[in-house]
C-alpha cells in the first residue's frame, strides 16, 4: 500500500467483493437502515410539530389575555409531539441493538471467509509474510470492515433521505426557497461525504499501514527482548518504536484536524440552514403566505439535520482506511474447488506417484527438491530419509498441497494433485508433522478437532493406540484435563502422541508421519508402533526420517522395505519393490 491518487474505478473494484458480501444480508441491513431513517424523521417530527405547538399555544394565550376568543386543538399536536419523542427513543435503541447484531454477524462472516482462505493457502506463500501480518488482517482489517456499512453506506442515505423530507415540508409552504435550499443541501452532503473522504484518504490509509507496523514490531520486540537486552539492542529498538509512533501520532493529528474541519462545517451547514429558512418563513408570513405557528415551525424543522450530518464528517474522514483494509483482504485470494461426489477419492489406501517434481523456494541459490520421481502402490509403506534441509518437509508441503507445484506431477489415485480440492486432499492425506498444535483446552477438545462427534469410548482407543490411555486415566479430571497454552502442561513426546491420537481418528488413505517416535524412548516408540499397526495397516505409509537402514530398523520402524533418500545421487537410493527412484 502506498500513497497515490485513487480513481473512482479503484474503489469500485476493491469494495465491490465486500459489497457483494454485505448484500447477502440485504433485509437485515436494509430494515436497519430504515429503523436510521426512522429515528431521524422522528426528530424532524418532534421539533416541527412542538415548534408549531408552542408557537400556536403562545398565540391563543395571548388572544385569550387580551380578552379575545380563540380555540385550539390540543390533543392532536400533543399526541404527535408523543408520538414522535416515543418512536425516536425507541427506534434509536432498537436501530442500535438491531444494526450492532448485524455487525457482529458480517464481521463472523468476514473473519469465516478469510480464515478460509487462509487455510487454503500454500505453506510457501503464508511464509511470505510474518505471523503478525496475518493476524492484523484477520482482525483489525475486518474490523475496520465494519464502517463500511455502519459509517459508509446507511448514514449517507439517511441523510440525503432526511435533507429530502425537510425540502419536502419546506415546499409544502414555500415552494421558491425548497430549489434553493435543495441545492444547498446536496452541496453540504458531497462535500462531507467525497469532500471529507477525499481530504483524509492518504493520511487514514498511512495510518493502516503505520499501524500494522506498529503492532508487527511491537510483537517482534515482545517475542525478542531476551535476545535484544543481551545483545545491548533494546535501546535501538525503543527508537525505532517511537519513530513509528510519532509517525502514528502524525497521521492521527492531521485525521483529526479534517474531521474537526468537518464538523465545523456540518453544524455551521446546520446553522446557516435554519436562519436561512427562518429568514424565507418571516418574509412569507409578511405577506401573509404562512402563518406565525408555521413560520416558526420550518427552521426548528431545519434543525433536525443535525441527526443526519452530523456523522459524516468524522465517518468519511476515515474512508481510506477502510478502503486500505478492503485493498489488503483482497490480495487473500479464495480459491475453493467445487467439491461432491466426484471430488472423492476411492476409500482404502491411496497409491501416490511423483514425476520429475522439483522446487525451488525464492531467492534460494539451490532447489529444494529435484527431479524426484518415485510410484507408492497402494497399501506399501516408505520411508523417505535425509538430513535437515533435504527436502522432507517440502515434500511433505507439496503431497498435501499446502504449497504450489512448480515442477513435474503428483498423483493421488491415479488423479493429478491440482484437480483436487483442499477439502478433498485434507480428508484423503493426514500428517503428523514436526510442530505439534494443541490448544489451551481438555484432553478430550483436542482430540476432537479431528472427529467432533467421536465418542468418549473412542477418545479412549485413540489414547491406547498411541500408548496414553494409562496415564490420561491417573489424571484427576481425565479427559477433561486441560493441557494449558499450546499444551506446555505436557513434555514433548507426550504432545506428539496427542498430535497421533488425534491423526488416528481420521480416516485418510495415506498417512505421512514425520518423524513419529521422535522424544521417545525405544519401549515407547515400539508400543506405538505396535498400537497404530492396525490403523496403519489400513492404509498407505510415508516415513520421513533422518536414516533408515531395512536391516537393522531403528525401534517402530520395522517392517518398512522401501526407502528413498533425498539430497543423494540415485545410485545411493535404496530399491526394494519399487519400480522406480530418482533424485
Amino acid at each position: 500500500m502506498h500513497d497515490k491518487r485513487v480513481s473512482l474505478s479503484d474503489i469500485r473494484v476493491q469494495l465491490a467483493p465486500w459489497v457483494r458480501l454485505h448484500a447477502q444480508r440485504r433485509r437485515r441491513l436494509l430494515l436497519g437502515m430504515l429503523l436510521m431513517l426512522l429515528t431521524a424523521l422522528s426528530a424532524l417530527g418532534l421539533l416541527a410539530v412542538s415548534g408549531w405547538f408552542i408557537t400556536a399555544s403562545a398565540l391563543t394565550g395571548a388572544v385569550l389575555a387580551l380578552g379575545g376568543t380563540a380555540a385550539l386543538d390540543v390533543y392532536t399536536p400533543g399526541g404527535g409531539i408523543r408520538l414522535f419523542a416515543v418512536s425516536r427513543t425507541v427506534s434509536r435503541y432498537v436501530e442500535r441493538l438491531y444494526n450492532h447484531d448485524t455487525i457482529l454477524r458480517l464481521l463472523a462472516d468476514l473473519r469465516g471467509r478469510m480464515f478460509a482462505a487462509l487455510v487454503s493457502m500454500d505453506g510457501e506463500r503464508l511464509g511470505g509474510r510474518r505471523a503478525s501480518d496475518w493476524l492484523n488482517r484477520l482482525t483489525a482489517d475486518i474490523d475496520t470492515l465494519d464502517a463500511l456499512y455502519l459509517r459508509l453506506l446507511a448514514p449517507p442515505v439517511v441523510a440525503l433521505l432526511l435533507s429530502t423530507a425537510l425540502v419536502g415540508l419546506v415546499a409544502v409552504w414555500i415552494p421558491d426557497a425548497a430549489l434553493w435550499l435543495a441545492l444547498g443541501l446536496g452541496l453540504v452532503w458531497c462535500w462531507l461525504t467525497l469532500g471529507q473522504a477525499r481530504l483524509g484518504l492518504t493520511a487514514s490509509r498511512h495510518r493502516v499501514q503505520t499501524l500494522e507496523e506498529l503492532r508487527s514490531a511491537m510483537m517482534e520486540t515482545l517475542r525478542g527482548l531476551a535476545e535484544l537486552e543481551a545483545y545491548n539492542a533494546l535501546a535501538r529498538r525503543r527508537q525505532q518504536l517511537e519513530r513509528i509512533e510519532q509517525q502514528l501520532l502524525r497521521d492521527q493529528w492531521r485525521l483529526s484536524i479534517i474531521s474537526t474541519v468537518g464538523n465545523a462545517l456540518a453544524a455551521a451547514a446546520i446553522g446557516i440552514c435554519w436562519l436561512s429558512v427562518l429568514a424565507v418563513a418571516i418574509a412569507a408570513f409578511q405577506v401573509g403566505g404562512v402563518s406565525a405557528p408555521v413560520m416558526v415551525m420550518l427552521p426548528l424543522a431545519a434543525m433536525a439535520l443535525s441527526e443526519g450530518l452530523t456523522p459524516l464528517p468524522a465517518a468519511f474522514t476515515q474512508f481510506g482506511a477502510t478502503l486500505a483494509a478492503a485493498e489488503r483482504l483482497n490480495h487473500i485470494d479464495v480459491q475453493r474447488s467445487n467439491t461432491g461426489d466426484a471430488d472423492e477419492l476411492p476409500p482404502g489406501p491411496i497409491a501416490l506417484r511423483l514425476s520429475a517434481v522439483g522446487h525451488r523456494y525464492p531467492g534460494a541459490m539451490f532447489e529444494a527438491l529435484h527431479d524426484v520421481t518415485f510410484n507408492l502402490a497402494a497399501g506399501q509403506r516408505l520411508a523417505v530419509c535425509g538430513a535437515s534441509g533435504a527436502g522432507k518437509s517440502t515434500l511433505l508441503s507439496l503431497i498435501t498441497g499446502q504449497m504450489a507445484l512448480q515442477q513435474g506431477h503428483i498423483q493421488l489415485a491415479g488423479r493429478d494433485i491440482g484437480e483436487l480440492s483442499p477439502e478433498c486432499q485434507a480428508h484423503s492425506v493426514g500428517c503428523l508433522t514436526q510442530q505439534v498444535d494443541l490448544f489451551d483446552a481438555s484432553i478430550a477438545d483436542n482430540l476432537r478437532v479431528a472427529a467432533p462427534d467421536a465418542s468418549s469410548g473412542r477418545l479412549w482407543h485413540a489414547l491406547e493406540a498411541v500408548a496414553l490411555a494409562d496415564w490420561v486415566e491417573a489424571l484427576e479430571d481425565g479427559l477433561g484435563t486441560r493441557l494449558g497454552e499450546g499444551g506446555r502442561q505436557l513434555s514433548g513426546g507426550q504432545a506428539r502422541r496427542v498430535a497421533l491420537a488425534r491423526l488416528w481418528l481420521t480416516n485418510p488413505g495415506l498417512v505421512i508421519l514425520d518423524e513419529p517416535f521422535a522424544g521417545l524412548d525405544a519401549s515407547t516408540a515400539d508400543q506405538v508402533s505396535r498400537g497404530i499397526e492396525g490403523w496403519l495397516a489400513e492404509r498407505s505409509v510415508i516415513y520421513l526420517v533422518h536414516e533408515h537402514d531395512p536391516v537393522q530398523p531403528r525401534p517402530g520402524m520395522q517392517g518398512i522395505g522401501l526407502a528413498l533418500e533425498l539430497g543423494q545421487p540415485a545410485s545411493a537410493a535404496w530399491r526394494k519393490g519399487m519400480e522406480s527412484v530418482t533424485m
